[in-house]
């Protein structure tokens, strides 16, 4: 019997100052609350955030998180990405928060453009137009 995966459930993400990143994926990238909830046992916020209709970010705070490793190519989860219609709106949309961009490319393979930025943390963030 082969592994049958339906999709991604959820990316969880740990942030180092909760009220900024909450600010950052919520009213800056416009994701929706679906729920909020303070684990005292942990001393650790956990929000759940939609992104379209199908998949959730988990966004978490906890006391003294390690820092991520150096950047763009260290081990592990090497950036997210987001698919948006209008890559030029959604550009425009978030330096107006004075979120730095880099500039636009094009994918070689499929002729799609895209573009990079970060979250508070750092984490690599994508925009990649449909």
């Amino acid at each position: 019997m082969m592994l049958k995966l339906n999709r991604i459930h959820h990316i969880a993400i740990i942030c180092s100052d909760y009220q900024k990143s909450k600010y950052f994926y919520s009213e800056i990238l416009g994701l929706k609350i679906v729920r909020e909830v303070y684990r005292e046992a942990r001393d650790s916020y956990k929000l759940d955030l939609e992104v379209g209709d199908l998949y959730q970010i988990e966004l978490f705070s906890f006391p003294n998180p390690v820092p991520r490793p150096s950047r763009p190519e260290a081990a592990g989860l090497r950036h997210l990405a987001f698919e948006v219609n209008a890559l030029d709106d959604a550009v425009f949309h978030i330096t107006e928060f004075g979120i730095e961009v880099e500039p636009i490319r094009v994918d070689e393979f499929t002729g799609k453009r895209f573009t990079f930025f970060s979250d508070p943390d750092g984490l690599p963030l994508e925009l990649y137009e449909r």
